[in-house]
């Protein structure tokens, strides 16, 4: 059985820092990648950056660019995503997902952050902002 457990979200102020993790159980390593996803209420879910378990390489979407990293650590079974100068743009539902049997180079293409190319996914957890 495969799951994904994210953590870590909360409320921040504006230019607050967070950091998300996910938990994977039962996956291979090699073939595997897991992604971040957010939603926004009312939005569609977006991706945010993904990474490959076993390779390290990793993509990630424009708008996130130098402001979020992500970075597994496979002897925890965790994916990370490090989120800096974090805006209430960046409020809403963040997921991991993960697909498999994935070529080495899959996490440089744009499919990486597309919600369509993921099997399985978190719960979810919530970030937010204090007035």
């Amino acid at each position: 059985q495969v799951t994904l457990v994210e953590s870590g979200g909360g409320l921040l102020q504006p230019g607050g820092s967070l950091r998300l993790s996910c938990k994977f159980s039962g996956f291979r390593l090699d073939g595997t990648v897991i992604a971040w996803f957010r939603q926004a209420p009312g939005y569609q879910r977006e991706g945010v950056s993904c990474i490959g378990l076993s390779s390290g390489n990793s993509g990630v979407t424009p708008w996130a660019q130098g402001r979020f990293a992500i970075s597994r650590d496979n002897a925890e079974n965790t994916v990370h995503l490090q989120m800096d100068h974090l805006r209430p743009g960046d409020a809403g539902v963040y997921y991991c997902a993960a697909t498999t049997n994935k070529p080495w180079a899959w996490p440089h293409t744009r499919q990486c952050t597309s919600r369509q190319e993921y099997e399985t996914w978190g719960q979810g957890t919530q970030v937010a902002f204090s007035s």
